[in-house]
């Protein structure tokens, strides 16, 4: 496949609403594609972790967020074009609707603004399980309602039968210039459990049969030719030069990052992890879950989300990885911890059954799992100067959680979320407690890189000091 050196060949995967298939659809073609022998840069639109995991295993490479809010636009083409410059394809998950964004008076950090950012073809995924020709009208109406967006191809999902295929096909022929690519018929096989944030992570079950079953239904009922001409035909914006980054500074006498990483903590986007290696840092993964203690010569810890609520009943269990944690808090270790990685960090955890587990006992009172879900994007402004933070300066983040903190107040808030469309009034988030960061904001590092900086200098300073601390007390001895 030929190509430009500073443009791939690419289809951005939409629909008209969540829960369409587009995960399901992404992944059989990353699939399936990746099996004709391409490689295959997968991206998800927006702040997911989730789906994310699933692309990255189809693909068998990591999978990278495109958020244009957290990001804007130049980053977030910088990084595509860095992601994709040993590819041949990619494959890029939208989020919600197509033109579902920031708000709803304009389409800002939407799957539309993507396309338009990336120059690339819009693929429709319609549910047309309970509609025939009712599916030309979507079609048409999301066609025409930003010309600038070139929707290029729309794939049936769920159909009930090759009539039903057919039916869906004619009409979308006769009344729009969208090219029908093919229908997916309606499986079992092809649902995936979920649950409260979503699809279960592939970090927690394995996809693998998913993953056969997708590809196998878009290999049967895709045109995977004519998409691939789309895409190349399509692909007439070349995107800036990728801008080098360095290699990874770590070595064996990197100060140990210890990430925590099992089923119960694994929302961490792999840009993040990246930026600590590249600043000097050596990433080493551990497991609450299993592991009875941090890795060796650990110098900093980081506690990312995932679900610590479904797992607490093991968490708890695992007393000597506890102990280790509330040791490491209180010698200092710079600690930074989100969302679940906030749950754990607290005396206790309370489930969805009311049922209270007891956890590390770093921060005060209990996280407690609620019915309501706290969501959206935050402009976090830092209230005091910390080994991450300077007094004052601010980050874009998210929030995705149903639990809350509940704590006497007593602690001072880390950040302060400003006003937004999301909240009226400002709101207090976090704390800190000696070197340990926690809140339940959700950070990408590419928003501001100096922060992967400052953990890694933070490890070291640690470090050294506990070295001179241990030399002294020796020469003492």
């Amino acid at each position: 496949m030929s190509r430009s050196s500073t443009a791939v060949p690419t289809v951005i995967i939409a629909a008209p609403h969540s829960g369409s298939g587009k995960t399901t659809i992404a992944v059989g073609l990353i699939a399936a594609l990746a099996a004709r022998g391409l490689r295959v840069a997968p991206f998800k639109v927006g702040p997911d972790y989730i789906d994310p995991s699933l692309l990255s295993r189809a693909a068998g490479r990591p999978c990278y967020n495109l958020d244009l809010w957290m990001l804007g636009e130049e980053a977030a083409r910088e990084s595509f074009a860095r992601r994709t410059a040993d590819s041949d394809f990619a494959v890029v998950e939208g989020v919600m609707g197509l033109f579902d964004g920031v708000s709803g008076d304009d389409d800002a950090a939407s799957t539309a603004h993507v396309a338009r950012v990336l120059g690339a073809p819009v693929v429709l995924v319609l549910d047309a399980s309970a509609m025939a020709r009712t599916a030309a009208a979507l079609v048409c109406g999301l066609r025409e309602f930003d010309r600038r967006v070139n929707l290029a191809g729309v794939i049936f999902n769920r159909v009930g039968s090759p009539t039903h295929a057919q039916m869906l096909r004619e009409a979308v022929v006769r009344h729009t210039d969208v090219r029908p690519l093919g229908s997916v018929l309606r499986n079992a096989a092809l649902e995936r459990s979920d649950r409260h944030l979503g699809l279960v992570p592939a970090a927690e079950d394995d996809p693998s049969k998913w993953i056969a079953a997708a590809r196998q239904a878009v290999e049967a009922g895709v045109d995977l030719n004519a998409l691939v001409e789309i895409a190349e035909q399509s692909c007439q914006c070349p995107l800036p030069l990728a801008t080098s980054r360095r290699a990874s500074q770590a070595s064996s006498s990197s100060p140990v990052i210890a990430v925590a990483h099992d089923a119960a903590f694994n929302f961490i986007y792999p840009d993040n992890l990246e930026l600590i290696e590249e600043a000097g840092g050596r990433v080493v993964f551990f497991s609450p879950l299993s592991d009875s203690g941090l890795p060796t010569g650990s110098s900093a810890l980081i506690l990312c989300g995932g679900y610590p609520e479904l797992f607490a009943e093991r968490l708890a269990a695992n007393a000597s990885m506890r102990a280790a944690i509330r040791h490491a808090a209180q010698s200092g270790m710079p600690i930074y911890a989100e969302c679940g990685g906030l749950m754990y960090l607290c005396e206790a955890l309370v489930d969805q059954q009311g049922r209270a587990y007891p956890m590390c006992g770093v921060l005060p009172g209990r996280s407690v799992m609620g019915s309501r879900l706290v969501l959206g994007y935050r402009t976090a402004r830092a209230e005091q100067d910390c080994w991450l933070w300077r007094a004052g300066e601010t980050v874009r983040g998210h929030e995705f959680h149903y639990s809350t903190w509940q704590a006497d107040g007593s602690l001072p808030p880390l950040y302060t979320f400003e006003p937004s469309r999301y909240q009226r009034e400002p709101r207090c988030d976090g704390a800190r407690v000696g070197n340990v960061l926690a809140s339940y904001l959700h950070l990408h590092f590419l928003a501001k890189p100096e922060l992967a900086e400052r953990i890694v200098h933070a490890a070291q300073a640690w470090r050294d000091a506990t070295a001179s601390l241990t030399e002294a007390h020796g020469l003492v001895c």
